[in-house]
Formats: C-alpha cells, sequence, structure tokens
C-alpha cells in the first residue's frame, strides 16, 4: 500500500498540488483579505481610482485600457472583475476573444480543458441578441507545488482505504491502479477549481467588450447564511 501511495503521491505532486493558502493571483496579488488591502495593492501596480466611479479603478491590463472591481464575501474578497474601457465591433471583439483564448493555453500557469476560440463564420450578434448565447471560456490557474508528501497522504489515504481493503492496494490489479488514478485526478481537479479565471463577451447598445473575472472561490459564498 506504500508503494502505491507513493505514486500517487508523486503524480500529484509532479502535476497539481497545493495548499488552501496558494488562492488564485491577480498580477501577482492573492484575491484575499480586506478589500482596502486589495485596492492599496492594486494601485501599487498603477491602477487609479476611476473619476466615473469610486468602486473602480482604472489602469492597463494585458496591454488594453480596463476598469477593476473588487468583490467581497463579508469581509474578504472573493473575485477581481476587470472590464475593458473601449467597445468595439463584432469582428474585433472575436479577434480578442480568440486572441486570449491561445494566450492562457499557452500559457504554463493554466491549466486548460477545451478549445473555446470562435469560428470565423460565427453570428456572434444574432447568436447573443436572439439566442442569447454566452460566448466565455474557463481556465484554471495551477496550484503551486509542495514538498508536503505527509500533507499529501493525510488527504488521500482516507478516501483510498475507504475504497479498497488493504490486500487490494498491496498487490493492486490494473483496474485498480486505474482507479487509483482518477482518484488521484479527481483530487487534483478538485484543487484547481477553486482556482478559476474566465471571460466572456459583454455586449452594450450594439457595440462589444471583454468582461474578466479572477476568483477565489475559498472566498466565496457557500450557502453558509442560508
Amino acid at each position: 500500500m506504500k508503494h502505491i501511495l507513493s505514486i500517487i503521491t508523486s503524480l500529484l505532486i509532479s502535476v497539481c498540488v497545493f495548499a488552501q493558502s496558494d488562492v488564485t493571483k491577480f498580477l501577482g496579488i492573492p484575491i484575499d483579505g480586506s478589500r482596502s488591502e486589495m485596492v492599496k495593492k492594486l494601485k501599487t501596480k498603477g491602477f487609479k481610482t476611476s473619476p466615473y466611479n469610486n468602486e473602480a479603478l482604472e489602469g492597463t491590463f494585458n496591454g488594453m485600457g480596463v476598469r477593476v472591481y473588487v468583490a467581497t464575501n463579508g469581509d474578504k474578497v472573493c473575485r477581481i472583475m476587470v472590464c475593458d474601457v473601449n467597445t468595439v465591433d463584432e469582428r474585433s471583439i472575436q479577434i480578442r476573444f480568440n486572441n486570449l483564448c491561445r494566450q492562457f493555453e499557452k500559457n504554463p500557469k493554466y491549466l486548460s480543458l477545451q478549445d473555446y476560440t470562435i469560428p470565423d463564420d460565427e453570428d456572434i450578434s444574432y447568436n447573443i441578441s436572439v439566442k442569447n448565447k454566452r460566448y466565455e471560456a474557463i481556465f484554471y490557474q495551477q496550484p503551486q507545488e509542495l514538498s508536503d508528501s505527509v500533507a499529501i497522504r493525510e488527504k488521500l489515504l482516507p478516501v483510498i482505504t475507504a475504497k479498497f481493503t488493504p490486500e487490494q492496494l498491496e498487490n493492486p490489479t490494473e483496474a485498480v491502479q486505474k482507479e487509483l488514478v482518477n482518484l488521484s485526478f479527481e483530487y487534483m481537479m478538485d484543487l484547481c477549481s477553486k482556482k478559476p479565471v474566465w471571460f466572456m463577451i459583454s455586449e452594450m447598445y450594439g457595440k462589444y467588450y471583454i468582461t474578466m473575472f479572477y476568483d477565489n472561490e475559498y472566498n466565496r459564498a457557500n450557502g453558509e447564511d442560508l
């Protein structure tokens, strides 16, 4: 059993392992703490209070003029929303959306699960206005690697021992080994799902812009107040 756990531990460390303190980051800033602290940190990155909205900051992000909004759940920051300042036409937003998809796909900091790019012949305006289609893409920031294999084992061991007997783990069949890998992958994806970064096409008066969301799912509401 120790041998199997060692293999699983190595797999997780090499792919995607992290602690709860490893949260989604925006420009290297952890999305956590109070709103005032976050605003101060964003201002050190060059953002300034918007002259049109005291709740927003303005600046440049990824080469584009944007407005940044800080969302909180209680007293903790849970989301950074980034909106393009300028709107563009249908063809321009398709190019911008697809370019963002490719940038995220090529960035080793992110995990991509599918191709979200929009085909050239797509009628974006019709699909949005008539079919209410949402054009969005979601990626996940890769959790930081840890060397704490003991902590990993402690998290996985209850799940594994509840599903398999010591005998099965001592001499695992091919089916058992496959299931162990699946459990490890599910565990990895659960961790990654706490660090989503996604974006969508937004529309305003027939023009379009990109809205991006950097979410810390640990700080999001999960029904605690119900």
